[in-house]
């Protein structure tokens, strides 16, 4: 009893909230299995970041999708090919995935990716309930080249990221009415996954 006491001291057992304990981490060499496991995606995932600007079809930015330690997809960013802004590499590779496995839920998928996720891919992905992400670079390396800033102080909430040409209003009246019936007049049309 003591072994097993002195173990689980030196090894880093995490409780969660709901009481449960994980001890996958106390069992000798995992840490640099998992670390080995997310180099070999990211490896890839930049890969494909390289082959995105290669070809011409956008920026420097990849992403894949993990589904028990095997590639689904593996994707670029496709902005200019596509013409396509929402073309980024984490929602071609979200709704590529969803496409393959035939789901719109990817709660067993993990995404990896070569760049720290603006905040629409990162809407993207916790809408797609993908459980893991694992991302290389920060925005600030994106930033460095020319990309927009609004990436970190959006995800970070460290500065005012609504672009000042961009003006944002509410529906008001009769506008806001019909728009907001939409939902009361189909919700038993639809039904969420």
């Amino acid at each position: 009893m003591e072994d097993a006491a002195a173990s689980a001291a030196t090894a880093n057992v995490l409780e969660a909230k709901d009481g449960t304990i994980s001890v996958a981490s106390a069992f000798p060499g995992h840490q640099e299995a998992v670390q080995d496991r997310d180099h070999k995606f990211l490896t890839k995932a930049v890969e494909e970041a390289y082959k995105g600007v290669e070809c011409g079809d956008g920026g420097p930015f990849g992403a894949v999708v993990v589904l028990n330690d095997e590639v689904v997809v593996s994707c670029h960013n496709m902005v200019l090919r596509n013409t396509d802004p929402t073309a980024h590499a984490e929602v071609t590779a979200i709704r590529e995935a969803c496409q393959k496995l035939n789901q719109i839920e990817l709660a067993d998928c993990e995404i990896y990716a070569s760049c720290e996720p603006c905040p629409m891919c990162f809407g993207a992905i916790h809408l797609s309930r993908i459980k893991r992400l694992v991302y290389g670079a920060k925005a600030e390396a994106a930033i460095a080249i020319g990309f927009d800033d609004f990436i970190a102080d959006a995800l970070r909430g460290t500065g005012f990221y609504q672009k000042a040409q961009l003006e944002i209003k509410k529906a008001d009246g009769s506008g806001a009415v019909i728009a907001e019936q939409v939902f009361e007049k189909t919700k038993s049309k639809f039904t969420l996954y």
